[in-house]
This record gives structure tokens, C-alpha cells and sequence, in this order.
């Protein structure tokens, strides 16, 4: 599974460095020179980590990290910038970054400090199973980098559930109290709905227990 950066950085050389050097890595490398195509990206594609300079066109890496976070975007992010006075470094955590690196960068330690990152995100947020990739902070579910498009949000609640209880069977009126709200509470047929969205991919670990509920079975 590749991991995705998008690397914003208005030095063309520079961008085009990282992005070679990235890729060699094993990483898909979105590549922009504004803020304005990098912001177009983040609305079409979800990356793993930002990497944005700050001193850009049109403006800063601070406000676009800025307008990210609050439209509730909490991708990990990595400054890259020529600053080196400690107000900017203490405005780019408060945004919200990650890291901050001056430059010239050491691209080994911002590879370092990458990994480091997204081990980090990997074991607060996503869950291995197999192939796929499950990540619970925006309740997606992937294979390989592409999102599964036919398991939707509220299938993935289920199957958080589901691992949450460790092979051990969750009821049906436990799913329905789980996952809605008393005054939409639906019917068993709509959970069955949401299983046979999850059995399309794990056909051997998810299990109907007859007249009980289901469970996760382990690989």
C-alpha cells in the first residue's frame, strides 16, 4: 500500500527534487506551485501527509493550513520553509502543524521525520486487516490507496463494532442501539444491508450467528 503526500512548494527545482526523491521511496507524490491547486487537490484526493512551504503565491502555508483545519482536515503537516525566527515557528504549530523544518533541508531527516509521523497516525487511527485499510478517525475503509466506494460510512461504524468486540458475537439490538439514534431506529433488515456490504469483502470474517447477531472472526 503507497502512502500520499502532497507537496506544496512554489520552488520548481526544489519540488521537482523532493517529488523524485519521495517516489524512489515507495510514496504517491501529488505535486503543486499555490496554495490554490494544492487546496483544489485536498478537496478532490485524501492524503496521508501535507508537506507545504510557507512563503508561497497568493498566500501563506500558514493560511492554507489554516482554512484546512477548520474545515476539519487534521492530515499531519509538515512546514518546509526558509524561516528560521521562533514567532513563526510557534505560529505554525498553534495552526496546527506537525513538524517544522528549515531549510536547506536534509531530505533523510525529513524522510525520518515522515515515517515518524505516520506511524504514529497509523497506530492511533487505521486498522490492518489483510489487504485492506481501515481508517477509523474518518471511517473509511481502503484497498491498497483506493477507498472502497460501495461500503458506506455507517457499514464502516459497523465494522468498527464489530473488531471492537473481539470475535465475540454483537446482537442485533446492540448494532441498532450502537449505530442510531432511538427516533430512527431501523429495522434488521437494514443492518443485513449494511453486512452484505462488508461481506462483499470479507466474505469468511463476518459471521451470522442464526437468530443472535454477528461477529468478526480473526484471519
Amino acid at each position: 500500500m503507497s502512502l500520499r503526500i502532497l507537496l506544496l512548494e512554489d520552488d520548481r527545482l526544489f519540488n521537482e527534487t523532493l517529488e523524485d526523491f519521495l517516489e524512489e521511496e515507495g510514496f504517491d507524490v501529488d505535486t503543486a506551485l499555490d496554495p490554490y491547486t494544492a487546496l483544489d487537490l485536498t478537496y478532490e484526493n485524501r492524503y496521508d501527509i501535507y508537506l507545504f512551504d510557507i512563503n508561497l503565491p497568493y498566500e501563506s502555508g500558514f493560511d492554507l493550513l489554516e482554512k484546512l483545519r477548520q474545515s476539519g482536515d487534521t492530515t499531519p503537516t509538515i512546514f518546509l520553509t526558509s524561516r528560521e525566527d521562533k514567532a513563526s515557528m510557534v505560529e505554525g504549530f498553534g495552526i496546527g502543524a506537525d513538524d517544522y523544518m528549515t531549510k536547506p533541508i536534509d531530505i533523510e531527516e525529513l524522510l525520518l521525520r515522515i515515517k515518524a509521523i505516520l506511524r504514529r497516525q497509523l497506530r492511533s487511527d487505521d486498522v490492518l486487516l489483510g489487504d485492506y485499510r481501515l481508517d477509523t478517525y474518518a471511517k473509511r475503509l481502503y484497498l491498497g490507496d483506493r477507498e472502497v466506494s460501495d461500503v458506506t460510512q455507517k457499514a464502516v461504524e459497523l465494522l468498527m463494532l464489530l473488531l471492537e468486540h473481539h470475535g465475540n458475537v454483537v446482537s442485533v439490538e446492540t448494532i441498532r442501539e450502537r449505530l442510531w439514534s432511538v427516533d430512527k431506529m431501523p429495522g434488521e433488515g437494514v443492518v443485513r444491508v449494511y453486512i452484505t456490504q462488508l461481506k462483499k469483502h470479507f466474505p469468511e470474517r463476518i459471521v451470522n450467528v442464526r437468530g443472535v447477531g454477528y461477529k468478526w472472526i480473526d484471519a
